[in-house]
């Protein structure tokens, strides 16, 4: 199941025999690998102990001078010099830089492994489609039903179909959350956006968490946090309420959301998640543990046509509510020869869904439902405006959010759709005050 360099489905037509002889190539390319990170693992050890013990040292004998040889120090004492002290690339380095680095190769030798693995697989990924709601106007997105009540038991009666395929799936697709037009002006602020906060954080000015999250495979991407309110930084931003209202007020998604976790749901995250051109395939992960009624609902939207080669996010569906397969996916034991782990027998097994989405669309899904990020084989960034919504009777959900300290706890849905409600008709309060 992984994409072509041009970007179409691989081919699945491969007979028994040919599958059998690519995994049995994939599990002996993965052990080689494995080898090689344990010999890495253990370098690294060494590396970090030398540095501890060069600075145990330096801190003992400070005037020590360290050269980097021999001639260099003949020389500067031939000229009436002093030895120099050198720092060397090697003890400069951060051990916590070179454990990330370590780790970060492992998960991107992993996502390779992954994406091999399913491309032996006779099922094939199909894109994430629409949840057209029969007789009640579509898919649920902006600008249809009229107004006043009857929209609202329009967006009711769409959200109350689009929550029973979450429930069942783990995932659920709704179009045109957004208008093409104001997906496209966000998407532009968003960059500009990311450019502004690289260089507070870069100058000093701001910490990197006061705008970025951490996120999975840091290289070429970036999960930069928004602001709620329509002031940040001496600047206005007129488009987050009108992109929040459009989602959660004008959409069925708010009532989505809502059908599940109620109206006390608390805004966990609310964030931009960009990757770009040569961004690695993540490894398949729910993002938090197992709890027996949904943690967390996430809320993917396009700000620009995601195509196949731009590393669309792939979901497992039905892989979020049971325990079984959660403990399946966590089993430690590695595949080997002809024997496949119970890992890696329950990636090829299921089949998976593409969130190849339109511009304006959104995708719904349960934080305990298996999904990885692809690669962007592309030469486009990809640009997801996100916004997740935590279940009030789940305290612990097992990771921190993407969301702007000041933000965290402060909102629940249904307070943020009032205040949102207020902004559309002229009378705003609260953060959206003038």
């Amino acid at each position: 199941r992984t994409l072509s360099n041009k970007g179409c489905f691989a081919d699945s037509r491969k007979s028994s025999c040919n599958q059998i002889t690519r995994i049995k190539s994939i599990t002996l390319e993965t052990t080689v690998i494995m080898n090689r990170t344990i010999q890495r693992s253990a370098l690294l050890a060494f590396v970090f102990f030398a540095i501890q013990t060069f600075q145990f040292a330096e801190a003992l004998c400070p005037t020590i001078p360290i050269a980097s040889s021999r001639s260099n120090n003949h020389l500067n004492s031939v000229n009436g010099g002093s030895p120099q002290r050198i720092e060397t690339t090697a003890l400069s380095l951060d051990p916590k830089s070179l454990l990330y680095a370590e780790q970060e190769k492992m998960l991107v030798d992993r996502g390779k492994y992954e994406g091999e693995l399913l491309g032996t697989s006779s099922l094939q990924p199909v894109p994430l489609e629409a949840n057209v709601v029969k007789g009640a106007g579509g898919s649920g997105g902006f600008g249809g039903g009229g107004g006043g009540s009857a929209k609202k038991t329009l967006l009711k009666t769409q959200a109350k179909a689009h929550a029973k395929v979450l429930k069942e799936q783990g995932v659920v697709r709704i179009d045109n959350v957004l208008s093409k037009d104001l997906a496209d002006s966000i998407r532009e602020r968003v960059y500009q956006m990311r450019e502004e906060s690289e260089e507070l954080v870069q100058s000093g000015t701001l910490p990197s968490l006061a705008r970025f999250a951490d996120v999975l495979l840091k290289e070429n991407r970036c999960d930069m946090t928004i602001p709620l309110g329509t002031e940040c930084d001496d600047k206005t931003e007129a488009w987050v309420p009108q992109a929040l209202a459009s989602v959660l007020v004008d959409s069925s998604v708010g009532s989505t959301c809502q059908n599940l976790l109620g109206t006390k749901a608390i805004l966990r995250e609310w964030s931009c998640l960009m990757s770009d051109p040569c961004s690695q395939r993540q490894v398949m992960h729910p993002d938090t543990p197992y709890h027996e009624e949904p943690a967390l609902l996430t809320c993917f939207v396009a700000l620009q046509d995601v195509d196949l080669d731009m590393g669309p996010t792939m979901w497992i569906p039905g892989t979020h509510d049971s325990q079984e397969i959660h403990d399946q996916f966590q089993d430690e034991t590695k595949s080997s020869g002809d024997s496949l782990s119970p890992k890696d027998n329950l990636l090829i097994s299921k089949p998976t869904v593409l969130g190849t989405l339109s511009k304006g669309s959104c995708a719904i899904f349960d934080s305990r439902c298996l999904h990885a990020g692809g690669p962007n084989t592309s030469d486009k960034s990809r640009a997801i405006m996100y916004c997740t919504f935590q279940n009030p009777k789940v305290t612990n959900v097992g990771n921190p959010g993407s969301i702007r300290p000041n933000l965290i706890g402060q909102w629940t849905l249904q307070k943020l759709q009032k205040e949102l409600a207020k902004y559309q008709k002229g009378k705003p309060s609260g953060v959206y005050a003038e």
